[in-house]
């Protein structure tokens, strides 16, 4: 039985930087999984478009899908738009949507290998302070599972780790920064929980103007590219189970 053909469903972005990182690390999934087809669809603003990949793939015969939301947290796009896009694909198409990719031990792993490729070192982790900064939304589930990867980061060892939003929600990253000078952390680092450049990431990085250190995004790192395969995994996995594989 062949495998499912893995959708990456990407946001999409008037910045040419979001598609050329999607497409850097939709690479390096492919490098990990060379026997699985991994195909690219934008949800706005680039193309191919998702509806537009899907109708392609029908029309080459392709039965499984596994669409993946290249989101960090279940808000809005993964609870309405992309339900919503997947429900008008060709019939022919049996179509499994997986999980977000967020929360995950890996993607932590991600967040901090930005931090010291930024200068960072693990004996800095005790005196340094940390703001988690995301994009925001207006879902109390997706605030909720920030400030939670938040609680948990710092029992890790950092002198304090902060969320913060670039919209939708507070605090905002500046503010953030100068809590965490005030509480007494030697020095503050500014770690961008986001897949990939564009507007909101660059309002993180004018809000971490008054930090020491400010991480990149996450982009195509290893660890983000292996959290993709495990929730195509995961989808996966009852189709595996009904055929005894």
């Amino acid at each position: 039985m062949p495998r499912p053909v893995l959708l990456v469903i990407a946001h999409g972005s008037r910045d040419p930087r979001h598609a050329e990182t999607v497409h850097a690390l939709v690479r390096r999934v492919r490098a990990l999984r060379p026997g699985v087809r991994v195909e690219t669809g934008f949800l706005d603003f680039n193309l191919p478009s998702v509806s537009g990949v899907l109708e392609s793939l029908a029309a080459e015969g392709v039965r499984d899908v596994v669409a993946l939301p290249l989101l960090l947290t279940r808000a809005f796009h993964a609870k309405s738009d992309i339900p919503a896009v997947l429900s008008e694909a060709p019939a022919r198409l049996r179509i499994r949507q997986a999980e977000v990719l967020g929360p995950s031990p890996l993607l932590t792993a991600a967040l901090e290998r930005r931090l010291y490729e930024a200068g960072l070192s693990p004996a800095d982790k005790s005196s340094t302070g940390v703001v988690l900064a995301s994009a925001g939304s207006t879902d109390p589930e997706a605030i909720a599972v920030i400030a939670e990867i938040a609680r948990e980061w710092r029992r890790t060892g950092w002198c304090a780790v902060r969320p913060a939003f670039a919209s939708a929600s507070l605090p905002r990253t500046g503010d953030a920064v100068r809590e965490l000078r005030a509480l007494g952390c030697a020095r503050v680092a500014v770690a961008p929980y986001v897949l990939a450049p564009g507007f909101l990431p660059d309002r993180i990085a004018r809000g971490a103007a008054e930090a020491d250190v400010l991480a990149d995004v996450l982009g195509p790192s290893p660890e983000v590219a292996r959290v993709l395969l495990q929730r195509y995994d995961a989808a996966r996995a009852p189709a595996l189970t009904a055929v005894g594989a």
